[in-house]
């Protein structure tokens, strides 16, 4: 989501005439966008903050400004009080801050009507105009803002607000102007995507949405993330199945496998209904590839708990598993109320358990893909390789002195690890 606001904030700031800089040496403005869902990345972002300060200090004319969710919905003015030499505090996906304080600084340089064509690229409901051209072979598109669910570790709710769907209308109209400046496929972003269209009455869902996407011609692939075991409906998941351009891959996190530990993150579901979605996914879409979020060392989860973790994770065998150490995010049900009693060595360990688990699980998974062909949508160059991914979402290498860029084609499976794929053209 963070990638995405910047993407089209990047985009906004072109249509201004601003030019993007790779180093931030000799920069007009600098942005830095943030995220905080884990400790470890709110403690990168404001050792970012505290490097940028000397160029501030060089050149009082360089605009600074902070955005996403260390900055938050509600604001942050204890952060605003450590960081005087920041310009500006933009809250997540929304840059209205940034842009009036570009058309004061703007306005006071030169001549221009600079009101109008910042309004030009705002957009009332999200804050960034549609983009005029697509950076990517593959392109987030943002459609739920926020999140309603509240689990008991997740700082998102406080951080992002409320969830709100993006209108229908917007959405495709994006989509497809998106798609006519080269994308060729769109992931549909949300911290529950299988909510869409539920917070606006008589609204499409997502099931619905999927459908008129697909029927823009030049588009190859849609994909969407992040779903939760409680809102994937048999609807949703026939639709997959029905519709050739949504591909075959489902991210849908089980975060653990206790159902104490379940109950206590107040996730809302018990490790047998996760089992039997996924046994409901592989049943209804054929060769679907099943991504799932673990998080280790909640309060409460002893060595048993974690067992049942891993046992599940075994028995289930699912395609990528993203694993993270617990750590308590500010103002969250269980920073407040549960102790973290799992030391930092015990999380590592574990981490490092399922690690290892999951690398033997994906080792054996990908070699049933040895001398296979399947289609790989091509998506940028990697040294002398070309990189791209299958439909169920594995990374595939191809040498070839052909331009591959946005091309889906055969390629047959040389190679297998537990990470990546090799191949040649078929």
């Amino acid at each position: 989501m963070n990638v995405a606001d910047s993407q089209r904030l990047t985009r906004s700031l072109e249509n201004l005439g601003l030019r993007r800089q790779s180093q931030p040496d000799g920069a007009d403005l600098i942005l830095l966008n943030t995220c905080v869902v884990r400790q470890s990345a709110e403690d990168k972002a404001l050792g970012r903050l505290n490097s940028l300060k000397p160029l501030k200090e060089a050149n009082p004319e360089l605009i600074l400004a902070l955005m996403g969710c260390l900055v938050g919905v509600q604001g942050n003015p204890a952060l605003q009080k450590r960081y005087p030499w920041v310009d500006v505090f933009c809250e997540p996906s929304n840059p209205q801050p940034l842009l009036d304080f570009l058309e004061q600084r703007l306005q006071a340089r030169e001549a221009g009507n600079w009101r109008a064509q910042i309004d030009a690229v705002l957009d009332e409901e999200f804050g960034v105009s549609s983009p005029l051209d697509a950076h990517g072979v593959s392109e987030n598109l943002p459609i739920v803002l926020g999140c309603s669910h509240a689990c008991a570790y997740c700082v998102i709710p406080n951080r992002r607000g409320r969830e709100c769907s993006r209108d229908p209308a917007k959405v495709i109209a994006e989509a497809k102007q998106i798609v006519a400046n080269g994308a060729r496929e769109l992931v549909l972003l949300g911290q529950i995507v299988d909510r869409y269209g539920q917070d606006i009455p008589g609204s499409m869902h997502l099931e619905g949405l999927l459908e008129t996407l697909s029927e823009i011609p030049e588009l190859k692939r849609i994909r969407f993330l992040t779903s939760h075991p409680s809102y994937m409906t048999d609807a949703l998941i026939e639709a997959v199945a029905r519709l050739p351009k949504v591909m075959p891959h489902i991210e849908v996190p089980m975060q653990a496998g206790d159902n104490a530990v379940l109950t206590a993150m107040r996730r809302g579901y018990t490790n047998a209904e996760y089992s039997a979605l996924v046994a409901k996914l592989r049943r209804v879409i054929p060769g679907v590839s099943i991504a799932t979020d673990i998080i280790v060392g909640f309060p409460g989860e002893d060595e048993a708990a974690f067992q049942k973790t891993y046992e599940l994770l075994e028995e289930l065998r699912l395609d990528s598993v993203h694993l993270a150490r617990y750590s308590p995010r500010p103002n969250t049900y269980s920073a407040l109320l549960l102790p973290d009693d799992v030391p930092a060595k015990e999380k590592m360990h574990r981490f490092r358990v399922l690690e290892n688990l999951q690398e033997k699980i994906l080792s054996e998974l990908n070699a049933a893909y040895l001398g296979q062909v399947v289609p790989v949508l091509f998506e940028g160059k990697s040294k002398a390789r070309w990189r791209g991914r299958t439909p169920t979402n594995r990374i595939v290498f191809v040498e070839s002195e052909k331009a591959l860029l946005g091309e889906e084609l055969p390629v047959q499976i040389t190679w297998t690890g537990p990470w990546s794929l090799l191949g040649q053209l078929a």
